[in-house]
């Protein structure tokens, strides 16, 4: 299960009512779990202790569900990197205030954004194609930093579009692996690949206050 806070953002506040809301936190479990195509609607509404029947009054397909999730989680991947993209810094300070945010959602929501990043080919052709405008839209907010960084003469990136692609993928990885168990919480992961990142792209040493 996800940690409840991060940033002060409550996981799936947006839901309502509170019956929608349990099923599609026991979606994400069960998703993140057993897989999208093994999962069964029964299943769902088991762990939301509810009936199967109930689960079809607020989702008419367990597509639906998918997408609901998929749409939410990818629309505050948006948030964290857009803010980072257009808050003050440097080119420098905005990336590292980016990968900061970023790879500590998901960690910190590890078993939401597992559901998020890996589940995208289970969507309907529409719902994908919806997803993939906000995907290419979080690539642009990176984009822009890293182009910004160059112009200005903080980053050494030859190849701006594909070091966006590493960044971004080096920060969603975290949620395949990362654990509560571990040694390390969402803002040591945070700040390990903040760190990383800004060697990466050849950012000068210092070039970010310590936090």
């Amino acid at each position: 299960m996800d940690s409840a806070e991060t940033g002060g953002y409550r996981p799936w506040s947006e839901v309502t009512p509170d019956a929608a809301r349990r099923l599609l936190v026991a979606a994400v479990d069960a998703f993140a779990e057993r897989g999208y195509h093994a999962t069964t609607t029964r299943d769902i509404a088991g762990r939301a202790g509810m009936s199967p029947a109930a689960l079809y009054i607020h989702y008419k397909t367990k597509e639906e569900l998918l997408h609901r999730i998929s749409r939410i989680g990818h629309d505050k991947a948006l948030e964290i990197l857009t803010s980072a993209a257009e808050g003050p810094g440097s080119a420098a300070e905005r990336l590292d205030a980016a990968v900061r945010s970023f790879v500590g959602w998901h960690a910190a929501h590890h078993t939401t954004a597992r559901v998020v990043q890996y589940e995208l080919d289970a969507l309907a052709p529409e719902h994908r194609s919806e997803i993939v405008t906000l995907r290419r839209e979080s690539d642009a907010a990176v984009r822009g930093i890293l182009a910004d960084g160059v112009t200005t003469g903080e980053f050494d990136v030859p190849d701006v579009p594909g070091t966006t692609l590493a960044v971004l993928s080096l920060c969603i990885d975290v949620a395949r692996w990362f654990s509560t168990a571990g040694q390390r919480t969402p803002d040591e992961v945070g700040a390990l690949y903040a760190d990383l990142v800004l060697r990466m792209v050849g950012a000068r040493p210092g070039a970010v206050a310590q936090k």
